[in-house]
């Protein structure tokens, strides 16, 4: 298996995966994951897709994460990682794409405008 790098993003969140065969260790940032994501919502949204396609103890996943908070990088880490896994077995596509593990969400954060304090919150209006 090579070490081919795949990408995951959500919001400013960029994930960069590794799959390696092993026994189902992840590491993020060379730390345990338990340790970068302590909230088990977060921790379920990285392993989901390793659960789907049942392939949770037949790879090492290393990953390394920069930007946004920590939603926005376990989501952006399950993307990466559902992208590998079609990669290694074209047949798990299906299943990934019905759960919605390889769409990329385009959300993104709108910018400030000027002349009003937020991106669509206005100043107060006087009439007088």
């Amino acid at each position: 298996m090579t070490d081919k790098i795949y990408i995951g993003r959500r919001k400013t969140s960029v994930a960069r995966v590794i799959l390696k065969n092993g026994n189902g260790k992840i590491t993020v940032n060379k730390k345990e994951f338990e340790k970068t994501f302590p909230q088990l919502t977060n921790r379920d949204d990285i392993l989901a897709p390793l659960k789907l396609t049942e392939t949770d103890d037949k790879y090492d996943v290393f990953v390394n994460v920069n930007g946004g908070g920590t939603t926005g990088q376990a989501q952006a880490i399950r993307l990466g990682i559902a992208r590998a896994l079609i990669d290694i077995n074209p047949d798990f596509r299906p299943k990934l794409k019905i759960e919605g593990y390889l769409t990329r969400d385009p959300r993104m954060v709108e910018r400030k405008k000027y002349g009003q304090p937020k991106a669509r919150k206005r100043f107060q209006f006087s009439k007088r």
